[in-house]
């Protein structure tokens, strides 16, 4: 057990490593995918055939849920399979390494939120709505630069959860087969974890396992933010103010940005045709700018720095035991 608990973390602090310095290539991508892409195939074939819209309640979530113990059974097996890889010496390891880095988001997060920064401050509003548009599913037509920086960090928040700690923490723990999965569950809730009329009943085994795969990395998120800014008003305004958001999860990094650069995250927002009515995050100024992004950056890498601090802690004290 401490082997393997030594190796999964020995592959999630170099597949993190690799990532920040490389992230994924985009040659590579227009040729054959992304692994989340081919996850999203996957998800997307149970949606079409046993997503029935006309069938009970009770029937589509047990569809649902039918689809989610499948591909969490699929992900975990092709996991266990591809862990033998780091039996084989440097090449193999090497090989894993170049598998989980795929699966981490550090350096595209990173790179996304600075386009909203460079496109307020070089081309103005409608540059920055377009750069923002690519990281938030909200409305942003009517947003000015107050809402499009807020929308940019909280983005940046709830995404340094979902797509650095928490796919690190299970490769930590689970190695890849606990990667896989959590991506597999991750990718779910973001296609079919939605409430509305198709998938308030499908989709909702999906949104509940993806709750539960992020509640300890959300935690630690918000912990990670806080204690990069050095900030006791952003420790105390997480835990006032994170489950005022309609996330169990979401609101622990937001909440923790919230205070450690004194503004207000969250609050109402717009969904196509309806408005969402998010609680205020946060004592702070609205009117939130691009310096502000930039200043949520920076954050960011410090967080990102203790996160490996962590990791690297974990190898050293698992090499000693083992």
């Amino acid at each position: 057990m401490s082997s393997f608990l030594l190796s999964s973390a020995a592959l999630a602090l170099a597949a993190f490593l690799l990532e920040a310095a490389f992230g994924y290539s985009q040659r590579l991508y227009a040729r054959i995918g992304h692994p989340v892409t081919w996850i999203g195939k996957l998800i997307a074939a149970g949606d079409t055939q046993l997503n029935n819209e006309k069938a009970p309640n009770t029937q589509r979530f047990l569809s649902g849920a039918a689809l989610m113990l499948a591909l969490t059974f699929l992900a975990g097996v092709i996991g266990l399979l591809l862990y033998t890889l780091l039996t084989f010496g440097a090449a193999g390891f090497l090989a894993a390494v170049l598998l989980a880095s795929t699966l981490i988001a550090s350096r595209s997060l990173g790179a996304h939120i600075r386009d909203v920064a460079d496109a307020l401050e070089k081309n103005g509003i409608e540059a920055g709505r377009g750069a923002v548009s690519r990281v938030v599913g909200r409305d942003v037509s009517q947003l000015e630069e107050d809402g499009i920086s807020r929308a940019a960090i909280e983005s940046l928040a709830e995404n340094f959860s979902d797509g650095v700690t928490a796919p690190l923490f299970w490769c930590a723990i689970a190695g890849l087969p606990g990667l896989l999965i959590y991506k597999a569950v991750n990718t779910a809730d973001s296609m079919i974890g939605h409430r509305n009329t198709r998938y308030e009943y499908f989709g909702k085994m999906a949104a509940r396992l993806d709750d539960a795969l992020n509640y300890i990395p959300a935690r630690l998120t918000g912990t990670l933010i806080a204690t990069a800014a050095r900030s006791p008003a952003a420790f105390r305004l997480m835990l006032r103010d994170a489950g005022k958001h309609l996330s169990p999860n979401a609101g622990w990094p937001e909440a923790a940005m919230a205070g450690a650069l004194d503004l207000c995250l969250g609050g109402p927002r717009h969904y196509g045709t309806s408005m969402t009515e998010g609680a205020w995050l946060g004592d702070g100024r609205k009117d939130a700018t691009a310096q502000d992004i930039r200043a949520a950056l920076h954050l960011y890498r410090r967080a990102l720095a203790l996160l490996v601090i962590l990791l690297l802690i974990a190898v050293l004290i698992l090499g000693a035991k083992s």
